[in-house]
């Protein structure tokens, strides 16, 4: 197995400290051990081909900014996880290893190329999903619609707050009754006598949206004789608005360290000036869920690797009939596999990239990356579950949270049948949608 030098997770500077070889894995760890002696959390670093082995400079900086944060949150992941607790701090934290500027280009932000911000998700990913899902609804959804439509006085106030995670930052959009087809929302935006907003309708499955901070609520102008009758627009509402009513949504099966919630606005009123100005039309909110498409297949290439590396471990360490598990022919033909479909995703993901530097990357393309790697990450989790056998269902292993944290990453931004649509009507040129 060839490995990169990994970021460090003592320091965010360029340099790199030596990464663990293939043989590395089974050190310190003995036939027979405890499941919890086998330590099959143990980053790898695997890049058979070496798709990131050039990065450096404030690429490589990112990245190793990333892996500190993994390596402080460490053993609270799996714990908080399987309690369904959203640990808030966390999301200061990120702000100030500046983790939410997700290459969004913007006066006073970090500049961060997509490279650098692939590669920040994949490792947050890689880590925790529930954390991959707060960096992208406070730094890709959230700042990124401030950034682009918000007005100079909303960006003064809010900005660099969102930014260094000290007020958290929601994105509505999606409602109970339309998912796959948001451009169909229901939630209503009422000019008052006064000039003002009131903003009636109800959201769902908004990150952060019952966490404190602020919302940014597309809804749909209800004014007849107006210029933007009709349209689509984004609201900037502080969640402690009178009428605004978020509830986490419980029950979850995925994504349970991050709060996710059921939004109700009845009758909240807001100011004529909580409109973010630059946005008129669903395009617009378009224009943000494809910029954030990307990241997903980049934290769906965070999941799988640690799915991967922890059942290569685990294959290094486990010994069954007298010998370990990766002397058996049917366990290298798994791991080949795996390899095989991982670096097919880290191909996928360099070279998209390199198109969204160039300036040339297409919506489409966006959703072939997304659409090609959530679907490996599965095949590669249920694989890796498998070869870990009855452990492969055990948190402290790791695979299993990994595994129900990839079916959220798959629906959401886009579920699989909408990507594939979008992709059908570009080759062929004729839409299928209803």
């Amino acid at each position: 197995m060839t490995s990169v030098p990994a970021p460090t997770a003592t320091d965010s500077t360029d340099s790199a400290e030596t990464s663990h070889g293939a043989g590395s894995a089974a050190a310190g760890a003995l036939p027979g051990d405890r499941a919890g002696a086998y330590r099959v959390t143990d980053p790898l670093d695997t890049d058979y081909y070496g798709v990131f082995a050039d990065i450096g400079g404030a690429e490589r900086d990112a990245w190793s900014r990333a892996r500190v944060l993994i390596s402080e949150y460490g053993d609270r992941s799996a714990a908080q996880w399987d309690a369904g607790e959203y640990d808030i701090s966390i999301v200061r934290r990120m702000g100030e290893l500046d983790l939410f500027v997700d290459g969004i280009e913007h006066e006073g932000l970090t500049a961060l190329s997509p490279l650098a911000a692939g590669l920040v998700n994949m490792e947050i990913s890689r880590g925790d999903g529930s954390l991959g899902t707060v960096l992208a609804v406070q730094g890709g959804l959230a700042l990124r619609t401030l950034a682009l439509f918000g007005s100079d006085a909303q960006k003064a106030q809010y900005l660099q707050p969102i930014a260094r995670g000290e007020i958290l930052g929601s994105f509505a959009l999606t409602e109970p009754d339309h998912g796959s087809d948001s451009v169909s929302l229901e939630t209503r935006a009422t000019r008052a006598d006064d000039g003002g907003w009131i903003i009636d309708g109800a959201k769902k499955w908004i990150g952060n949206g019952a966490s404190g901070g602020v919302t940014f609520v597309w809804a749909r102008v209800e004014s007849p004789g107006a210029d933007d009758h009709g349209k689509v627009r984004c609201f900037l509402v502080p969640q402690e608005t009178e009428g605004y009513h978020g509830e986490p949504i419980t029950g979850k099966a995925s994504l349970r360290g991050i709060h996710q919630a059921h939004i109700t606005l009845r009758g909240v009123q807001l100011p004529a000036d909580a409109v973010l100005p630059g946005s008129h039309s669903f395009k617009d909110a378009s224009t943000v869920l494809y910029a954030t498409r990307s990241g997903v297949a980049w934290s769906a290439l965070g999941h799988a690797t640690a799915c991967y590396e922890a059942a290569l471990q685990y294959s290094q360490q486990r010994e069954q009939f007298g010998k370990r598990l990766a002397g058996f022919q049917m366990v290298q033909e798994r791991l080949t596999q795996m390899l095989s479909e991982l670096t097919a995703m880290q191909l996928y993901c360099r070279h998209l990239a390199d198109l969204e530097a160039s300036g040339g990357l297409r919506p489409t393309q966006a959703s072939l990356a997304k659409y090609h790697n959530t679907r490996t990450a599965r095949r590669i989790a249920a694989t890796a579950r498998d070869l870990l056998g009855g452990n492969g269902i055990l948190l402290e292993y790791g695979v299993m949270q990994h595994m129900a944290d990839i079916e959220a990453i798959h629906t959401y931004e886009g579920t699989e049948s909408i990507q594939a649509l979008l992709l059908g009507r570009d080759i062929t040129g004729v839409s299928a949608f209803a």
